[in-house]
């Protein structure tokens, strides 16, 4: 349905039966009061499938006038379930945006991915009613993927941007809203050891975050300094999105002490961890023995860029990536 048709939004969708597809919602807002209406009609005859970026006004609508009535669905982009995990290099490399994996080499991919970043920044945020430079939040958004699956430093950003941390928070949460940037919370709880209490942070998009970085192919990332957090983001992406993980299920963990655990997944008592190693031969850790007993956790996997899935030790076990769909399930 076209902009024209919903000049006069009650007299286009009060007749409409079935199910009714609104794209790019977050440019009319106004239409929020009359979905609530639509959706108390009895007996239910339409649904809604509302599609768009996840801004802050587009939430606060829908939590405010839709409540009881919305469920929101965040779609990630390819998944190896779809492309196959014999095409995990491809996907690494490209990232999930359908055009960018099915481009027809990787110079057009990087072609698509540098005007998507341009668009995003030009256009489509200044829709959003966000009044950043695009300039501001593409050199903000580099940074961001020089320290991808780092822990977050406002006073390091808001030093290097000469502005406070309100400001250069302000900046992470737009691109955290739409979509582009995940946080991961991280877990603390009475234990004897002091704990980090901030967030890491990661680029959505692995294909995004090799663009922003400069990388054009497989040669230059598998020489590159961010190689590692590259793949500790590809894999934990893959990880939460294999077991239906919602945010709020997700952590990492970190002690002062030098312990940490790359992902930690809490659903009800279930406790699962996870360490994810960019090499063919994982061994164990004390570190992963200490995150074993100190979050009392049912089991833990490391997964890695090896062929072969084995048992490490009680309760451990290396899982190959190309194994990933076998050995783990939806919760």
């Amino acid at each position: 349905m076209d902009l024209v048709r919903l000049a006069d939004p009650d007299l286009a969708l009060a007749p409409l039966k079935g199910l009714v597809v609104l794209d790019e919602i977050q440019r009319l807002p106004d239409l929020f009061p009359l979905l609530r209406v639509l959706a108390d009609r009895r007996p239910i005859r339409t649904r809604f499938l509302i599609l768009g970026s996840a801004s802050p006004e587009m939430l606060r609508q829908g939590n405010e006038t839709l409540a009881g009535r919305i469920a929101f669905q965040t779609l990630d982009g390819l998944s190896l379930e779809e492309v196959g995990t014999k095409n995990h290099s491809k996907r690494w490399l490209r990232g999930g945006f359908p055009r960018s994996y099915l481009a027809p080499s990787n110079s057009k991919s990087d072609d698509w991915r540098q005007d998507f970043i341009s668009t995003f920044l030009e256009r489509d945020l200044p829709q959003l009613g966000i009044r950043v430079s695009s300039t501001t939040l593409r050199r903000f958004w580099t940074m961001l993927a020089h320290d991808h699956g780092q822990i977050w430093n406002a006073s390091q950003f808001a030093q290097n941007f000469g502005v406070n941390h309100t400001t250069i928070r302000h900046y992470l949460d737009i691109l955290t809203s739409s979509l582009v940037v995940r946080q991961l919370q991280p877990w603390h709880e009475n234990i004897k050891k002091r704990q980090v209490k901030a967030p890491k942070i990661y680029l959505a998009d692995s294909g995004l975050l090799h663009t922003l970085l400069g990388i054009a192919n497989k040669t230059e990332l598998d020489s590159h300094p961010n190689l590692g957090a590259s793949w500790e983001g590809f894999v934990l992406s893959q990880v939460t999105g294999l077991l239906g993980l919602r945010p709020h299920e997700c952590f990492f963990w970190r002690a002062h002490t030098g312990a940490e655990l790359d992902l930690m997944v809490v659903r009800g008592r279930r406790r699962w961890g996870f360490e994810i190693k960019r090499t063919s031969a994982p061994t164990i850790t004390p570190s992963m023995r200490t995150a074993l007993a100190d979050l009392k956790l049912q089991r833990l996997f490391v997964i890695h860029a090896g062929e072969h899935s084995f048992d490490m030790a009680r309760k451990i076990r290396a899982i190959a990536l190309p194994h990933l769909l076998d050995e783990l399930k939806p919760w």
